[in-house]
């Protein structure tokens, strides 16, 4: 079990959250043929894309059915379903109408499932669960709107700019034309009109592909196969001997195609913040694969990021105030690297279990990089690539 704060194995939960994640693989084993058969879009989206931040949703609900517990329902503190939702907007072609079904179907196999299991669900635990899932459809949804509005602003801005230069050029020479049309310039005034309506068509081409397309901007890769905790490990040490981070690596080893650059890049911008931003009580890297998707969470005790700052700080060049510096570029990237290996970035904060942020992408993210890694053959019927 990975949980986003960073809680440790089952101490602590009730006998009735054990059993709940005992019945996670059973659930999801159902839930995805389920929403193969119903949902549309949702027959050629690879495993680790379909599965995409539940897993971690799905401990997270685990959890806040525990009495006392500081989670409360499975979106408390955490940005896990926002996830889901800018996942889906970026890596697949669903509409807001299919994410709801989704979590529908979720929330009827996860009964159906504990049933089947002579699991008795209280009736504050049943409303743990609804509370959850109506949480996380809200968030979900609200992120995928939020993020094709934002591709919509792109391609405006893109538009407005971009045309600006070729079309101003067409409209002074037509005037010019217009007004000497017989001149021996008019040739000349001809070729631009030419050469920039054919620039200003191949721009159109262009938007009209991005828009079809439907993605984020990525970062450029270079895939090699590594072993993801060695690269942690080489972070932690390094952060340990230049700033006394006392930072640990936890977890398993997961051995996947990456580009170990912006990987290294990512996790070295996380412990630092956790440095800076932490109390001095340690830095925790914890590494785990489910679901063909690998998730790496970095954990730092110490003040929690207050709820109104964490829509906005992976925001380029964000400031917060007060006596720290803001984060700047580093969580922009980290978001970026994320995104651009098919995957996403959550983040976790409270008072009680301090902030982790986590990186959760396919162990193979060969098939949802672009063009220029063409898919693996069969690279999401197994758990380790070969």
């Amino acid at each position: 079990m990975l949980e986003t704060d960073q809680i440790n194995g089952e101490d602590g939960l009730s006998s009735t959250s054990i059993k709940v994640l005992e019945m996670r693989e059973a659930v999801f084993e159902a839930w995805e043929k389920e929403v193969r058969a119903l949902i549309k879009n949702a027959q050629e989206i690879l495993p680790p894309v379909l599965i995409n931040t539940l897993p971690v949703f799905y401990d997270n609900i685990a959890e806040a059915m525990t009495p006392d517990h500081p989670r409360a329902r499975a979106t408390s503190n955490t940005d896990i379903a926002a996830a889901h939702g800018n996942e889906r907007a970026r890596m697949t072609s669903y509409s807001a109408e299919q994410i709801i079904h989704e979590y529908q179907l979720f929330r009827d196999v996860f009964f159906r499932i504990a049933e089947e299991r002579g699991i008795p669900l209280s009736g504050e635990e049943r409303a743990v669960v609804i509370r959850s899932i109506d949480s996380a459809v809200r968030e979900s949804v609200q992120k995928f709107t939020s993020m094709h509005d934002t591709f919509r602003h792109r391609v405006a801005a893109s538009l407005s700019h971009d045309m600006r230069n070729p079309l101003s050029v067409v409209v002074s020479a037509a005037q010019l034309l217009t007004m000497a049309p017989h001149s021996e310039k008019a040739p000349i005034f001809a070729r631009k009109i030419l050469d920039n309506g054919r620039r200003l068509g191949a721009m159109i081409e262009e938007l009209l592909e991005a828009l079809s397309f439907n993605k984020g901007q990525k970062l450029p890769l270079v895939l090699t196969r590594f072993d993801i905790m060695e690269l942690a490990r080489k972070v932690c040490d390094e952060a340990n001997d230049t700033e006394n981070a006392g930072c640990t690596v936890e977890g398993e080893s997961v051995i996947g195609y990456w580009c170990e650059n912006s990987m290294r890049r990512a996790l070295e911008n996380l412990v630092t913040n956790a440095v800076k931003y932490g109390d001095g009580g340690g830095i925790d890297v914890k590494i785990e694969e489910a679901h063909e998707r690998m998730m790496l969470s970095v954990h730092n005790s110490g003040t929690a990021i207050p709820m109104e700052h964490r829509g906005r700080i992976f925001e380029y060049l964000r400031r917060e105030g007060g006596n720290q510096d803001g984060w700047g570029i580093g969580l922009p990237f980290v978001q970026s690297v994320a995104e651009s290996h098919g995957g996403s970035i959550a983040l976790d904060s409270s008072p009680a279990t301090g902030t982790t942020f986590l990186i959760d992408v396919p162990v193979d993210c060969r098939p949802f990089v672009g063009a220029d890694h063409e898919p693996v053959p069969g690279a999401g019927d197994a758990n380790r690539p070969g």
